[in-house]
């Protein structure tokens, strides 16, 4: 009796969920039937908009066009294509890729300080030509050779040009060989090297346009990428973890590695070079402003030259 009572309440809780589900279900096909009927005016208002307008073209503002780059980013080109829109999806796409520059456009900070004028071109190319030719000469025989050519300039400036250049100081310079060389470097190392380096992607999130660092390491030798990860913020803590994650005694993609180049991004911090220097592998830092002082013309190509496939 207890059983078939039991039974009983419980066909009964079943019959209300299945009336439930019956009844939401219900309630979302008239939401949805209702935005169908939304879209199809706004539909019918663009098209008519259209035509009244013609050949017109329509002025807006950046906010304007800001929200509208927005939208069609996140609908797509195939779906915008579909819709008739008072723009073209080129101009919408473009438009976003518009406001993604500016967000890198740092103009605004840079501020005009007084001070002494700037080291002229000509002056910068005789500071290294003479610290390269010269490996013996100090920053205050430098400056004297210059000042016998007519340019007047203080020895901290020479210091500061051959720094900012990634040239070492005299001591330092002389006990390189003259024959040391990217190319020679190159074909001394050329089995075991590696290279390392960043990229970035732009994507819409809830909390507006958020920046991704894609992580890539490349063997030079025989060209094979390697994707090391991604990350919104590539601090020191990640940065040693995808070093010790590249240095896997079992399957680290940097076994058999002896040197990897690298850029002087903060982000290749002295943490992360010092977990890559326990293993035996060396990190080699590019010059500034050198963004491919890794190859000669016609030789080997960088990471960012690699095709994905």
């Amino acid at each position: 009796m207890l059983r078939s009572a039991s039974v009983i309440r419980i066909r009964r809780i079943m019959f209300l969920i299945e009336s439930w589900n019956l009844l939401l279900a219900i309630l979302a096909g008239w939401g949805n039937l209702r935005q169908q009927e939304v879209i199809s005016y706004l539909r019918t208002e663009n098209q008519v908009l259209r035509e009244k307008l013609g050949t017109k073209r329509i002025l807006l503002d950046d906010d304007q066009r800001r929200r509208l780059a927005v939208q069609g980013k996140i609908l797509g080109r195939k779906r915008l294509e579909e819709c008739a829109t008072l723009f073209s999806p080129d101009t919408l796409l473009r438009w976003h890729r518009q406001l993604i520059a500016q967000k890198w456009n740092f103009q605004d900070r840079k501020v005009k300080r007084p001070g002494r004028p700037p080291v002229t071109d000509e002056v910068l190319k005789l500071v290294l030509q003479l610290a390269q030719e010269n490996p013996t000469w100090g920053y205050d025989r430098i400056q004297s050779a210059l000042s016998n050519l007519g340019h007047e300039i203080c020895g901290q400036s020479v210091g500061n040009i051959l720094k900012h250049h990634g040239i070492e100081p005299a001591p330092e310079r002389k006990r390189q060989p003259s024959a040391s060389t990217w190319k020679t470097f190159l074909k001394s190392h050329w089995d075991a090297l590696g290279a390392i380096d960043f990229t970035t992607i732009e994507v819409w999130t809830n909390g507006g346009l958020v920046t991704y660092y894609l992580l890539f390491v490349m063997k030079v030798a025989t060209r094979k990428v390697h994707f090391a990860g991604c990350t919104t913020h590539p601090n020191e803590a990640w940065m040693q973890q995808i070093a010790r994650n590249l240095t896997d005694s079992c399957d680290g993609f940097l076994l058999g590695i002896s040197h990897v180049l690298m850029d002087r991004d903060a982000s290749f911090c002295a943490g992360f070079r010092a977990i890559l220097e326990s293993v035996g592998i060396k990190p080699v830092r590019l010059p500034p402003e050198k963004p491919e002082p890794q190859c000669a013309p016609g030789e080997v190509p960088s990471l960012a030259q690699v095709r994905m496939s």
